[in-house]
């Protein structure tokens, strides 16, 4: 097929790059040129930041009513649901996820999550009581921030694109967003598509490199706010970079997540869950599960179970109905599992499946669902996110050396525990440092519920009413209710006591 070309969006209108210059974008799959896209710079980054900024200082979004936003948000919801078969097809394409993983998961969720925040809209937290001094009213309220600037990652870029601009938008915030120069295809659609929806100037989409793109934009003090989901070194240098002017800073950074098997578990099920939770998207996730802990009197026979269930990943091309993993994003994510497949096993890891490129497919950026076993804790696969199909299985003697080790990385986004005893799950549920836990489950989520990490895995959180302290200011008003021109207190600063 014939690459499409791409601009950017910047003040409601589709505009060339200044320097007039593109780059490809590839289909992992095929290794072919799909699109070729404007290659912002610093101008142009100026120039949407600069609309953004008149958009909120005009007060075109920001001053519309909750019930006005949320109006169009559900619009948004309404127009994308339409099209959602176009966007799996074009984000399979774009990012190598299967085809089911994109239409049936991904998708849907967006369109909730637009939902959801046109619901939340209405319903920002607040309050007004009776006086706490005696004398007046205290009135507490949420104000937008101002201008995001969101940075999205290639892994999921529509489906965290909408964790940033859903509540953004809905609290009434006016945007600059870049999306992944790997994967910018579905963003600029969703633009294309809500474009007329929204005052111009409200919603900017800028693609180019994060080098020169997500500098201006971490650097502008007429930013408000940076949002970013990325690798924990890109975050140290946003949080860095913002210092310029104290500006907000939302992170959401990797993740090294572990799965705790408890004696009592199902070998059965927890087989199950780490087969799907380690290797869904190819592994190219924060949450994925890339840490397994076993009792090691269970050790051998869940390994075993795990293996013959990993052997069943039908891996090919992410268009068709029966494929179960794709490829990488690019050959860089390919080359650097085959880097840590080596370091696993120069560390005195057992390489027990996998760990090499599929031998039947010719192109692509594949790699086939590898397992380690007889890990340690301070191997380079066990301790650094790799951010590929690659699941290291640990053992343990006890539930508490499960659990000091689950902790011992410097990551705290996500976690997993199970086995039968709900009291004793909880228990350690309650101990591992990680932003969610799930039980007998591993990366259920939930538009209602909070998503975010502990340590090295960030902080703030997406999804939730809990994204509306992102994206909004609390203002404290306070209302005389005495009418007296000299107050009870006054005295202290001048005159007597009366």
């Amino acid at each position: 097929m014939a690459a499409k070309t791409y601009k950017m969006f910047i003040d409601g209108k589709w505009v060339d790059s200044s320097s007039e210059e593109t780059f490809d974008v590839i289909n992992p799959a095929t290794e072919e040129v799909i699109a070729k896209v404007a290659k912002g710079g610093r101008e142009d980054v100026a120039a949407a930041i600069d609309a953004a900024r008149t958009a909120f200082d005009n007060g075109s979004w920001s001053e519309k009513t909750p019930a006005e936003r949320a109006a169009i948000l559900w619009r948004m919801s309404d127009a994308f649901e339409k099209e959602m078969l176009r966007f799996a097809k074009l984000e399979s394409m774009n990012v190598g996820k299967t085809i089911k993983y994109s239409r049936d998961s991904d998708m849907p969720f967006i369109a909730d999550n637009l939902r959801f925040f046109a619901g939340a809209a209405r319903n920002l937290d607040g309050k007004a009581t009776a006086n706490y001094s005696g004398l007046g009213l205290n009135i507490i309220k949420r104000e937008p921030l101002g201008v995001v600037a969101a940075v999205v990652p290639w892994n999921y870029p529509l489906y965290i694109a909408i964790w940033k601009l859903a509540p953004a938008l809905a609290a009434g915030n006016t945007v600059v967003i870049k999306p992944a120069s790997y994967t910018p295809i579905t963003l600029l659609e969703f633009a294309k598509l809500i474009q007329k929806m929204l005052p111009d100037g409200v919603l900017n989409v800028v693609t180019g490199p994060g080098d020169t793109v997500g500098t201006e934009m971490a650097t502008s003090h007429k930013v408000d706010m940076v949002a970013l989901t990325g690798d924990v070194s890109t975050g140290k240098k946003i949080m860095q970079m913002a210092s310029s002017n104290i500006k907000r800073v939302h992170l959401e950074l990797g993740g090294k997540a572990p799965l705790v098997v408890m004696p009592d578990a199902s070998i059965d099920a927890a087989t199950e869950g780490a087969v799907v939770s380690a290797f869904w998207n190819t592994a190219q996730d924060c949450t994925a599960t890339t840490r397994v802990y076993v009792q090691e009197q269970m050790y051998n026979k869940f390994v075993d179970m795990l293996v013959k269930k990993v052997a069943k990943i039908r891996i090919g091309d992410p268009m068709l109905e029966r494929t179960d993993m794709g490829p990488l994003v690019s050959a860089r994510q390919r080359d650097r599992t085959e880097e840590y497949v080596k370091a696993g096993i120069d560390d005195g890891a057992k390489l027990v499946f996998g760990g090499k490129r599929p031998a039947k497919m010719k192109k692509g950026f594949y790699f086939e669902p590898t397992i380690f076993k007889d890990v340690t804790q301070k191997m380079r696969i066990c301790q650094e996110e790799i951010f590929g199909p690659l699941l290291s299985v640990l053992s343990y003697k006890t539930v508490d050396e499960a659990v000091e080790k689950a902790n011992d990385v410097v990551y705290g986004l996500a976690a997993s525990v199970w086995g039968s005893d709900i009291t004793k799950t909880m228990n350690v549920a309650s101990r591992l440092k990680f932003g969610t836990v799930w039980i007998n489950e591993h990366g259920a989520l939930a538009s209602e519920m909070p998503h975010g990490g502990y340590k090295q895995s960030g902080f703030g959180k997406d999804l939730s009413m809990y994204a509306f302290e992102e994206f909004t200011n609390v203002k404290h008003i306070y209302v005389d209710q005495t009418g007296l021109v000299r107050k009870p207190w006054y005295y202290v600063v001048y005159g007597d006591k009366e």
